[in-house]
């Protein structure tokens, strides 16, 4: 029996449109978009099928849109009786992951990922923070050169996206500061990010705060499937340890390289991407190149999974 894992995107992964084919191929999930649209007291679904690149880029729309999006997805495998062997999400999509193995209602996470884009947004004024992704898999080298700058202001590895994509976050004048010391340890390529706000680092702490409101009055139950947090880049089944980890998830990075290490030692060999996009699949090849990884990033691929 192949060992496999099921993944949810995070942040970056939408784009107009997305939702659109699974809602029309698919009347069981027609309920979902209905019960997004009705907690979140908007027409989320409108937005997905018809709004723009730009609404959905602000960040308290984006969130709760893929969620949704992945969620359906993720509702037609269970129909079909598919179980994974372990479950994980990209920041963001730690929610998925978490609905899908039951920890936590749609209805509850729906509601929540708005508001956590939402504080995420409002933690940082605008063009006071910053991010940049560094192409090199010298991970010490890069933690060396941001606690070097440090003295600027807050700056820190946000994602550990893959070997040859590490992303830092901070104060903008922090993460220039940054960018200038690895440039002159002889890293050259060094791309900064079009981003709202400087995710994943110390600036988020007051949206971590603004959001332990919001966790502590959701039931968490026990996870029926393990669930690789991104904060430990370890199984978590625990619904208490599992909120906790939510919370520590905001000023913390992603561990997304840690992640698929562990699950390689775990012995899966089989990652499948939901949708949107094929972000993940990408990430899990350059990690982990022996590999098999499938990206539902539309209803023909889902089909083609799932068989006659």
């Amino acid at each position: 029996m192949v060992a496999w894992a099921l993944l949810f995107p995070g942040q970056g992964s939408q784009f107009p449109g997305m939702g659109k084919d699974i809602f029309e191929a698919e009347p069981s999930v027609r309920e979902l978009f209905a019960h997004a649209d009705e907690h979140l007291g908007f027409s989320l679904s409108k937005l997905c099928f018809e709004g723009t690149e730009e609404e959905l880029k602000r960040t308290e729309i984006t969130q709760p849109a893929i969620l949704t999006v992945s969620s359906a997805y993720g509702a037609v495998l269970q129909a079909a009786g598919l179980t994974p062997d372990f479950v994980a999400g990209h920041s963001l999509g730690e929610y998925s992951a978490l609905v899908f193995a039951g920890a936590v209602s749609f209805k509850d996470a729906v509601r929540t990922v708005h508001f956590r884009g939402k504080y995420m947004q409002e933690a940082v004024p605008e063009g006071q923070g910053a991010m940049a992704a560094v192409i090199s898999d010298d991970t010490a080298l890069i933690e060396a050169g941001c606690r070097e700058a440090s003295a600027a202001g807050v700056v820190s590895v946000a994602n550990y996206n893959a070997p040859s994509q590490i992303v830092i976050s901070g104060k903008k004048e922090a993460v220039d500061r940054a960018v200038e010391v690895l440039k002159g340890k002889g890293l050259r390529k060094i791309i900064p990010l079009k981003v709202s706000a400087p995710f994943h680092c110390a600036l988020m702490e007051p949206a971590a705060m603004r959001l332990r409101a919001i966790l502590d009055h959701i039931d968490f139950k026990d996870a029926a499937i393990p669930v690789v947090t991104n904060v430990d880049a370890a199984p978590q089944t625990s619904g208490k340890v599992l909120r906790d980890s939510l919370e520590r998830q905001v000023p913390s990075p992603v561990k997304w390289i840690q992640t698929i290490e562990f699950l390689k030692a775990r012995g899966v060999t089989r990652f499948v991407e939901v949708a949107p996009g094929k972000v993940l699949s990408g990430l899990v090849s350059k990690i982990y190149p022996e590999a098999e990884v499938i990206s539902l990033s539309d209803v023909s691929a889902l089909n083609s999974f799932l068989g006659p």
